[in-house]
């Protein structure tokens, strides 16, 4: 069994509050969620308004099968939130 992570640093350049923020990641957590099946949490920057960093986790039989969920986890925020400046950091153990 193998345990990876995203982790997503977020820059929301269009938000001018909390309230903006917020649902720009109540969004990205809820479809992670349904698209794939994950566990999300916002981990850091709350109180900011315009950052945020979320935390994405699964499990997968092997390496490979990992991989292709991470990496359509990035290609699906890159295709569906293109206006966020966004850093991803991968980890598997």
């Amino acid at each position: 069994m193998m345990i990876g992570s995203l982790v997503l640093e977020i820059y929301i350049p269009d938000s001018s509050n909390l309230k903006e923020k917020r649902m720009v990641v109540r969004s990205i957590k809820e479809k992670l969620r349904s698209k794939f099946n994950v566990a999300v949490s916002e981990v850091d920057k709350q109180d900011l308004w315009q950052s945020a960093v979320i935390a994405v986790v699964t499990v997968a039989p092997d390496k490979l099968q990992l991989e292709k969920v991470l990496g359509s986890i990035v290609g699906f925020i890159d295709a569906n939130f293109p206006h966020l400046h966004i850093n991803v950091y991968k980890e598997i153990i």
